[in-house]
């Protein structure tokens, strides 16, 4: 078939095929590995997509979720990579965090289930100062609990908004962090994911940002879990994750350099939160599996053709890499159409989604070659290509 290129040409490219085989693990994993999943639309009752509500398709939404757990991964529920704030409110939010609870629940796996608790039911405009932001957090973070989701404390773009300083952030996470009923997982996202979060946590500099969030940690130990960065600096998280207290997990959220920071350096390791896991759960799940029995060859084996991928998915605008996500879910034949709340499948181009493919392909990820071959060309054809 013909690929369109970053040059601006069309190029033949031959599948190499040879995919992996979706399974569960044979052995017990070393590390705790939450996917974070999309949300598949309903095409068929979608309206107005940039306004209000979306339209779920929610037996095609648990499914997917149901092959990731098959594979013997947690997941990461409602979370940034379910589009919230970009075309899934927290009323949807609450339903798939329900849904997904009951699914959990009932499947033989018993998966863990993380949930994203914030602040986006309310508009920034009443969310004025920190008593009104720790209500909005209280609200969301009771729901998760009623339905027994671990809590991840989302990052707000309300702190920011109004200014917040480090004190500020401090007395809302100390009350968030005291009333949940169990360990918290903190969440500490870049800028390139979301530009309204630029200045998290109230320092003037990362070294600031640090010593902040550090502080926050040591002083709660005992309720925090661990903490997700997705800062996409591998260095950053590896000494950042060397000062956290002992019992106290770094899951890394760093879609570029995941695979050398689950390893390890002999000392520290990270666990896994992210969204690309969601796209390669049978090379994550083997990855980890290899990595359980020390078999570190097939680990980076296994991950590397990875990452060239992962790469190409999280490039920048990097917000708009869910797209990505669902692309290949379609590829895979997760879902029956590629079409996302608020059409979020225009936020990439059809070069991108070609270079998806190829390198998707290449790390041995198009579950059935066939089908992502005839999707490939059905795309294509819209855009002109191919028919």
């Amino acid at each position: 078939m013909k690929l369109p290129t970053y040059a601006g040409t069309l190029e033949d490219y031959a599948l190499m095929g040879d995919p992996l085989v979706p399974r569960a693990p044979m052995v017990p994993l070393t590390r705790t590995a939450f996917a974070a999943a999309h949300v598949v639309s309903d095409p068929l009752n979608e309206r107005d997509p940039w306004q209000g509500r979306p339209a779920v398709d929610w037996d095609a939404t648990l499914r997917f979720r149901e092959k990731l757990w098959d594979q013997g991964l947690g997941l990461a529920e409602a979370m940034d990579t379910a589009q919230r704030g970009m075309g899934v409110d927290w009323d949807t939010a609450k339903e798939l965090i329900q849904r997904t609870m009951r699914a959990a629940k009932a499947h033989p796996m018993k998966p863990r289930v993380a949930c994203g608790a914030g602040t986006d039911h309310v508009p920034l405009k009443d969310l004025t100062d920190p008593v009104r932001i720790k209500a909005a957090y209280t609200e969301q973070m009771d729901a998760i609990e009623a339905e027994d989701g671990q809590l991840i404390l989302m990052a707000s773009r309300a702190l920011p908004a109004i200014g917040a300083g480090p004190e500020t952030y401090a007395r809302v996470y100390d009350d968030l962090i005291a009333q949940a009923t169990q360990p918290v997982i903190l969440h500490w996202l870049g800028d390139m994911f979301d530009p309204a979060l630029k200045g998290y946590w109230g320092g003037t500099s990362i070294d600031e940002a640090n010593a902040i969030v550090l502080d926050l940690i040591t002083r709660n130990a005992a309720k925090i879990d661990g903490i997700k960065i997705s800062l996409l600096d591998q260095s950053h998280e590896e000494a950042f994750r060397a000062q956290l207290p002992e019992g106290v997990r770094l899951y890394t959220g760093d879609d570029f350099n995941y695979a050398p920071l689950i390893e390890g350096d002999g000392t520290h390791h990270s666990h896994a939160l992210l969204g690309i896991f969601a796209a390669i759960a049978p090379a994550a799940s083997q990855a980890l599996e290899a990595l359980a029995q020390n078999d570190r060859a097939t680990y980076h084996a296994l991950l590397a053709p990875t990452v060239p991928l992962s790469r190409e998915i999280f490039k920048a605008p990097t917000q708009f890499y869910k797209a990505g996500i669902a692309f290949l879910s379609w590829l895979n034949g997760y879902q029956t159409h590629f079409i996302m709340p608020a059409g979020f499948q225009s936020s990439r181009e059809i070069t991108h989604y070609a270079e998806v493919f190829r390198l998707a392909d290449q790390a041995r990820l198009l579950t059935d070659p066939d089908l992502a071959t005839h999707r490939m060309q059905q795309l294509l054809s819209i855009h002109g290509f191919g028919g």
